[in-house]
Parts: structure tokens; sequence; C-alpha cells
């Protein structure tokens, strides 16, 4: 009787432990009587769950009992922190918690401090629950600032290497330079002379520019005064130095290679010539954010052949001088001579209106040698650079079009430039004024490809259709524009090696008769 008032008295002594026990949790779905509050025997329970069509992040908390705890809360359900990953049937992830402290688990803590990954069943991707405000911050602003510090170490190395590799080209160039030859300048050794005769006097006419030690100070001695033109290489500005007008084209960055090789062609020993335009200086400067890449040469005021031909009209003699002169300096450029001081041939390979200029006297000169190639004679090779750039598209010669040009023979590229030539020339021809009646000035090919053509549009037209510029019938009634139209077409052949050379056009200019009876 004593042994069951004790065992009696016992389990009502343990289930007012247990009672007093019992787990207080929040509980979002509890009435206001309770303060929302329960009281369980397991765990409390808080789950953040992620709504991935609208970004929401939604949150529960209540009481959970022992018997589900192995369901919900998984491996680990003691810990305080234990946490399990699931998705519901619409594929939206949630996180469980449980606990076991009163009022352990609440929506604050859940949100503020739990960076959690779960990983998409669907797609295998991971997604990140991210709460609050300054972790947000953080785990956004490290990751950038990070990739904004090594994005700026990367572009300050690129600068630094640019720079040291546009100083260790210029010294090379310096070193291919025969210093023998060439007289130093002080800094006042050229005094007042003219540019014309800095060059012969430096250069013994060798057509390098100045010495080398010259042009490498030359870009800090040169006021640029306006902008005279615009490029996809970069800009072109009339410049003064030491009391004349110089053009100066600035290349961007990118265009290095170009730079090199067009400062490295005009280099080249007996090129200087009267329809050459002629090479002053290359340098590099530096305006503190990049370095500009200058190439100085003779300044036109005239402009190029387009744009003098865009505002101006010709008359027959004019025009023949103009021909005259391209060709002469082409076939200047196609020729090679031999010796000590001889010159390697060269093509030009972008020879267009917008690359010849038009001196004072209306004749012209050819420029833009940033795509020439050179013939190598000794080792009957094509020294062709390194260059991201091709030739105009709209100039480009059938063989060019379709890629069936060899381009390890040399006499292939001098034939593309004969194709462009003929081009030019009938632009210059359109200009002339005969009889009073002028045609506007316009491109080759304008009425059958758009402003900007595409290579498989130019093939269309060139190669497919054979198509070639239109001669009005008017030119045949006058002996120039008929010598000139029969120039063209021989200029045009589909046939590369039908076309004239650049220096039987010269002859064949140089004996036309101008309708005043002038001989060129």
């Amino acid at each position: 009787m004593v042994g069951g008032r004790i065992y009696f008295a016992l389990v009502v002594a343990l289930s007012c432990w247990e009672m007093a026990l019992a787990l207080k949790c929040h509980c979002d779905i509890c009435t206001v009587e309770t303060n929302y509050t329960c009281e369980t025997d397991g765990f409390c329970f808080t789950s953040t769950s992620l709504n991935r069509k609208t970004g929401a992040l939604i949150h529960a908390y209540s009481c959970l009992e022992s018997v589900d705890a192995n369901i919900w809360c998984g491996v680990g359900s003691d810990d305080d922190d234990a946490m399990t990953k699931y998705f519901d049937e619409e594929g939206n992830p949630f996180i469980v918690a449980c606990c076991r402290q009163d009022f352990c688990r609440n929506v604050q803590h859940i949100t503020s401090h739990t960076l959690i990954s779960v990983e998409d069943p669907e797609s295998g991707d991971s997604i990140w629950f991210v709460s609050g405000t300054w972790e947000t911050a953080l785990i956004i602003g490290i990751p950038l600032a990070v990739g904004i510090v090594l994005v700026m170490i990367f572009l300050s190395v690129r600068h630094q290497k640019r720079r040291r590799m546009i100083n260790r080209r210029v010294v090379d160039m310096e070193h291919n330079m025969d210093s023998a030859d060439i007289p130093i300048l002080g800094h006042n050794g050229v005094g007042a002379a003219c540019l014309r005769d800095i060059i012969e006097m430096t250069t013994s006419g060798s057509g390098s520019g100045l010495p080398l030690l010259v042009q490498r100070s030359i870009a800090r001695q040169i006021q640029l005064m306006d902008i005279i033109g615009k490029g996809r290489f970069g800009e072109v500005w009339r410049g003064r130095w030491r009391g004349e007008n110089v053009a100066v084209k600035i290349f961007s960055s990118r265009e290095e290679r170009s730079w090199f090789r067009e400062a490295e062609i005009y280099q080249t020993v007996m090129l200087r010539h009267d329809n050459i335009l002629g090479f002053i200086a290359a340098d590099n400067k530096d305006n503190g954010t990049w370095t500009q890449l200058w190439l100085v040469t003779d300044y036109h005021e005239n402009g190029s052949l387009f744009d003098f031909l865009n505002r101006t009209t010709v008359d027959s003699t004019t025009m023949v001088r103009m021909a005259l002169s391209i060709a002469t300096g082409l076939a200047h450029l196609h020729m090679e001579i031999l010796g000590t001081q001889g010159k390697p041939a060269i093509a030009h390979r972008d020879l267009k209106s917008k690359n010849v200029l038009v001196k004072a006297n209306r004749t012209c000169a050819i420029g833009d040698l940033g795509l020439a190639v050179r013939y190598d004679a000794t080792v009957d090779t094509v020294d062709i650079a390194l260059n991201h750039r091709v030739g105009t598209k709209r100039y480009m010669a059938p063989e060019v079009l379709d890629e069936t040009i060899n381009t390890s023979h040399f006499d292939s590229f001098k034939r593309a430039d004969v194709y462009a030539l003929g081009l030019v020339y009938w632009e210059i021809a359109r200009r002339c004024n005969m009889g009073g009646i002028i045609d506007e000035y316009q491109l080759p090919f304008y009425d059958v490809v758009p402003s900007d053509p595409s290579i498989e549009e130019m093939r269309k037209v060139v190669c497919v259709d054979r198509q070639r510029p239109s001669i009005p019938n008017r030119w045949q009634s006058y002996e120039t524009l008929r010598a000139m139209s029969q120039l063209m077409k021989e200029c045009w052949y589909a046939n590369a090696a039908a076309r004239l050379t650049a220096l039987r056009i010269k002859k064949t200019l140089a004996n036309l008769d101008a309708p005043e009876d002038v001989k060129i």
C-alpha cells in the first residue's frame, strides 16, 4: 500500500516535472490568446522558403512534436544550429531549423545571420539564401571590390608592358638605321631651315625622315592645332613644328601594329619621292592615361583626293596631272632599286582616294602605308606584317575578294594595286569638266552596293556579276576622257596578269595630250 502511494506520487511528480520542462516556441499559426506561442516536448521549428517566381522570402515558425523530428529536422536535430534543406512540390527551396531552447529560433535569427546554399534538383545550380542588409552588402561588395582591383592591376600592367614594347620597337628602329650616315642634331642644330631642307640635310635623301634621336623627342615639340581627319586607326591633326605646318597621325593603342608597320615602311631607304607622302618622324607620347602613337608627315592643305573631289571639279589638264602623279608614285613604290642603298619593291594594298593627298600644285602623293608589303629579293619572300586590318572592301581586286590571290607571289599584290588605281581614276574622271557637263562625286560601285559593303556583297558584284563602274558614253567624245576610260578598263581586267603595270600607265599618261594641246 505504501509502495503504491510512493509510485503514484512519483508519476505525478514526473508529470509535473515534464510539464514544467515543456519547450516554449514562437508560433505564427497560433492565436493572440496564446501570445503567438506554443509548447511542445519536441523542438522549436523554423523554416525559410524562397518563392522562385517572385523572389520573396517566406518565414514560418511553430512547435514540432518529437515524433516528427526525424522527418523534418534530419540528422543532427539535437544541435541548436541544425539545419536541413528541402524543396516543395512547386520546386521552391526552403530551409528547416530545429532547436531545443525556449524561443531559440525565430525569423530574425534566420534572416539576419544565415547564408545557406541549396542545390536545385533539376538544374543542379546552387541557390543562395541571403538576407539582411550589411551581410548582403558585404557578399556583393567584397567580390566586386576585388574584381575592380584586379582589373586596375591588369590595365596598369598592360599599359606598362605596352610602353616598354613601344620603346623597345623604337630602339629597334634606331638600331636598324645606319648611324654612320645620319648626323645627330643637337637641340638647336636645325636652325631656321625648312622641313625639306632639314630632312635632306640629315638623311642624304634616303627617305628615312629625321634622325631617330630627333624623332624620339618631336612629340613634345609639336603644338596640335586642329583635327583634320578621323579613321579607324585614330585621328589626324594639323600641328605646328618650328614655324611650319605638319600632319600628325595619332593612332589608338589597339592600332600599334599599323603605326609600327607604317613607320617601318616610311623609313625604307630610298623611299622618299615627290609623289609619296613625306615622312618626318614617328614618336610616342604618354598623355597620362594612355600612350599616343604619333606619325608625323608633310601637311597638305588640300587634304585627301576624296575631300578635294567632293568640293572641287578639275579640267582635263589637272585630271591628267593628278592621274600621272599617282601612277608615278605607285611605280616608285612597286620598283625595286638594286645596290647597297637600294630599295625593296613595295605594294600598297589599300590604295583609294582617301589615302591619296592633293598637293598645292594639284599633283598627288600616296600616303597611309600601314598595310604595305615588301619583297625581299635576296630570299624571294614577301614581307607581310601581322596586322588585323584588311584593305578597303570597295577597292578590293576580284582575286582578293574570292581569296584566289597568290600571297607568296609579290606581283599579285602589285596587280591588286593597279585594279584599285583604275577605280581612283574613275573618281577623278567623273569630276572632269568637259563641255560644261560635270558628274557629282561618287565612290566606285555607289549604285550597286551600300555605303559600307560587306565582302560578300562586293564579291557578288565584282566576281560573280563581273560589274565595273559605268563609263558614260559622252566620255568617248573627248580624247582625254576616252584615253582615261581605256586605261581604267585595262586596270580592271578580271585576269590579274592582263592588267597594265604602274610603269606602263605612267608612260601612257606622260604621252597623253590634253585638249588644250598641252603635253604632260
